[in-house]
């Protein structure tokens, strides 16, 4: 067991390695780098391979190291079904993902920054499908979208490509707040924080009256993640990113994590109304409104990227509708969507980079230039239509025995999907035929047959796709039913083949694929219809997002002004107001005001002194005419203090206040000496009485506090505690020392930093004042000695 945990840890570790090797190896080897810098995911995929078998027997790995233990915090991993397929699908189609984009992206300058962000953005979305502890699954969440934003705007000369970047941080960042959120009241509820241990929890967790709220929050995340409608837009946006980044995006990573998230909390959150209503109705409205927008497309990775948002919806619907069929239905068109979507899109890119474009109206006749990728993009597009012998196939025909049913909702979710599904077969044949169909047209680039570290990948993906549909037996044992097993938490055997099963699923298969040719056949004008209905239909959220975020920049603008001024006054007085008002206020509210104490009468003749001096000192700085004799003043009731100090048996205290005082009142003249400040107080009346009323209230809170707090019984817990063990764990004889050196020690170190930041402002402040003094004497001698 330590072996396994040890050499998973390694695992997780490969894609950080590929991350810091990358430069330098692509420095050395050029595009051949990308060789050697696929053997980081793919050590990582056949580790992952090694538990096929235990997991396929219904046994789980799990692994980790304690955190915190005191807080139950831990860097833990789970593997079971869901998580190990997850696993080998990010670190397999990550191992093509790095060929290709060696191939693509040959000779680009900026070629290993890439392959490091890649590689951090591999691990990020590792880290989310092997997480067990709460902590680990929001830290990595977070990580997915900081490395995509790294990877969307990597072109960032172009403006499209950061906007791109920041819109895709700003929806999934702020849903990962979300989330967080929901796993904190998922903590609240259970008492637990490992997704393991969670899974016992269902009944309590959908019994709790903070149920709604968890789900709400958890759906915020997963679907911003996953792009359900309205937050669909970020996704085709995404495309600004190199064609390597959209195909890892949306086969095997980012857009899954959401996904995966419902898959995995289906078990505990599941089964409730509010789960039942809420994933299908949104999933079905995302299946629609991506299908119909990627019809609208001419662009091919945004008609891909479109599918994908559908193809997501459809996923969610799936997970939401609570049948077992719709589960294992779930299950087997993640599989499929995985390896047709990640084909397509390398096949978009090497149309790109053959030709120079990817409008779909430009392209023709690529089929005599480009054999091999016509025959890979046929594949994957068989696969994605639904038809045998491709594993898509069996997905599709799940999906219909999984919605099929006589009840309203059932009819009125298998038309969306039948509707849906029609539409992306014909953008999987628009992709697939259009550009390679026809005569030839004349492109920027002369078309010729992709390098093998191009077509490499799509090809590979597509021959899965063939081979798991006609080895269907081998692949349910190995990831479908184990997938299935895990999102229901009970055992399950899917048994699908392509031996055609007559009846109503493949009645609706039949229905799509006919529709489907339908809407092939006319589809420039069905293109021009969605045109007009989507432009009568308004600009749509994206447009919403910049409006929110130019609102937003509005407010801050507005509010800084009216907080941040620039007038150091204006703070100092908030400061003070806002103490005044939290010393005053909660006293008189919660009735804890103090008891006036009686006179003493015992009062000796040096205390009275101490106090007289204490008063001399006060009013020396109020009838002080300069700054520097107030500051001096102002030492004295310092002094004061530490005497008292001293008087009350306190030595070291007393030390400690002489040297504080001394030191602050020497540094606030050198610093007065070295500014030059107007030397006399020049503000107003009027400013000078609500200065002395606010330092007035200030003053009369902190002695109301100290009042009451020593009008409360001591409680010597503390003291005894400190005393019993400042030296038996310390090691220290002086209690004091002690006290702030070690158990007060963060406290102290944090006074420390205040006291370095703070003299580093003031040496700013002199730097600042001596520049622009000599700047002064170098225009103007006579003015600036003056």
């Amino acid at each position: 067991m330590a072996d396994v945990t040890a050499l998973t840890f390694l695992a997780l570790c490969l894609p950080l390695a590929g991350a810091l090797a990358a430069p330098f190896i692509i420095r050395i080897f050029g595009a051949n780098g990308a060789w050697l810098l696929a053997l980081a995911p793919l050590l990582a995929f056949l580790h992952f391979l090694r538990f096929v078998p235990a997991i396929a027997r219904g046994e789980v790995v799990a692994g980790g190291y304690a955190w915190v233990p005191s807080y139950n915090l831990s860097f833990s991993w789970f593997l079971d079904g869901l998580s190990l397929a997850f696993a080998l699908l990010i670190t397999g189609i990550g191992t093509l993902i790095v060929l290709y984009a060696g191939g693509y992206l040959k000779g680009h300058k900026d070629q290993g920054r890439f392959f490091s962000f890649i590689f951090l953005f591999m691990g990020a979305m590792l880290g989310v499908v092997v997480s067990d502890s709460f902590l680990m699954l929001f830290i990595f969440w977070e990580l997915t979208s900081i490395t995509s934003f790294l990877l969307i705007g990597f072109d960032h000369e172009r403006a499209a490509a950061r906007r791109a970047a920041l819109q895709a941080l700003v929806v999934t960042g702020g849903g990962g707040l979300c989330l967080l959120a929901g796993l904190l009241l998922l903590w609240n509820i259970s008492g637990v924080t490992q997704l393991s241990k969670l899974m016992v929890f269902g009944d309590a967790v959908r019994e709790s009256p903070l149920y709604l709220a968890a789900l709400i929050l958890v759906l915020a995340g997963a679907f911003t993640k996953s792009a359900q409608f309205p937050f669909h837009f970020w996704l085709p946006n995404a495309m600004e990113a190199p064609t390597p980044v959209s195909a890892y995006l949306h086969s095997a990573t980012m857009v899954k994590a959401g996904v995966y998230l419902l898959m995995r909390l289906n078990p505990v959150m599941g089964a409730t109304p509010a789960w039942e209503i809420l994933l299908p109705f949104f999933g079905g409205l995302t299946l629609v409104v991506g299908a119909t927008l990627a019809i609208r497309e001419a662009d091919l990775k945004l008609k891909l990227a479109y599918t994908t948002v559908s193809s997501l919806g459809l996923l969610v619907m799936l997970i939401g509708f609570g049948s077992e069929h719709a589960v294992e239905a779930a299950a087997l068109y993640l599989v499929a969507h995985c390896l047709f979507k990640g084909a397509l899109f390398m096949v978009a890119g090497i149309i790109d980079h053959e030709t120079g474009t990817r409008d779909v109206t430009r392209l023709g006749g690529l089929g005599r230039a480009m054999p091999l990728t016509w025959v890979i993009a046929l594949a994957a597009a068989l696969s994605m239509a639904g038809l045998p012998p491709f594993f898509g196939f069996l997905a599709k025909e799940e999906i219909y025995t999984a919605l099929t049913g006589g009840d309203i909702r059932a009819i009125t979710f298998t038309a969306i999907t039948v509707f849906g599904n029609a539409l992306m077969f014909a953008v999987a044949f628009a992709v697939a035929l259009k550009p390679f169909l026809g005569r030839p047209v004349e492109t920027e680039k002369h078309p010729h047959e992709a390098p093998v570290l191009l077509w490499l990948g799509p090809a590979v993906l597509a021959t899965l796709g063939l081979l798991a549909a006609i080895f269907s037996s081998f692949t349910h044992a190995a990831l479908s039913s184990p997938i299935s097993a895990a999102i229901r938490q009970t055992p399950a055997e899917i048994d699908i083949s392509l031996a055609l099963h007559p009846g109503v699923p493949l009645a609706l298969s039949a229905l799509t694929v006919l529709l489907g040719i339908g809407v092939y056949w006319q589809l420039a004008s069905v293109r021009a219809a969605m045109a007009i209905f989507l432009r009568a239909a308004g600009r749509g959220p994206d447009h919403g997002f910049d409006l929110a975020i130019s609102g937003l920049v509005r407010f801050a603008a507005r509010t800084m002004r009216i907080l941040q001024p620039g007038r150091l006054q204006i703070y100092i007085a908030c400061t003070f107001l806002s103490v005044a008002a939290i010393l005053i206020i909660p006293p008189i509210v919660y009735g804890e005001l103090p008891h006036l104490p009686a006179w003493p009468v015992d009062v000796r003749l040096y205390e009275w002194a101490v106090l007289l001096i204490a008063a001399v000192g006060l009013a020396a700085v109020l009838v002080a005419h300069d700054r520097l004799t107030a500051i001096v003043s102002l030492g004295i009731q310092g002094f004061a203090v530490a005497v008292i100090f001293l008087l009350f048996g306190a030595p070291d205290l007393s030390f400690t206040q002489f040297m504080v005082e001394t030191l602050s009142v020497v540094i606030l003249a050198l610093v007065m000496t070295r500014l030059r400040l107007s030397p006399d107080d020049r503000r107003p009346l009027g400013r000078r009485l609500f200065d002395g009323t606010l330092a007035l209230v200030c003053g009369l809170g902190f002695t109301l506090l100290l009042m009451r707090a020593t009008q409360v019984p001591f409680n010597d817990a503390l003291t005894v505690f400190f005393n019993a063990y400042s030296r038996t764990i310390a090691h220290g004889a002086n209690v004091v020392n002690v006290i702030i050196v070690d158990f007060r020690g963060t406290d102290t170190l944090g006074e420390i930093a205040v006291v370095a930041v703070t003299g580093l402002a003031i040496l700013a402040l002199i730097r600042i004042r001596a520049g622009t003094e000599r700047k002064l004497a170098a225009n103007d001698p006579v003015e600036a000695e003056g």
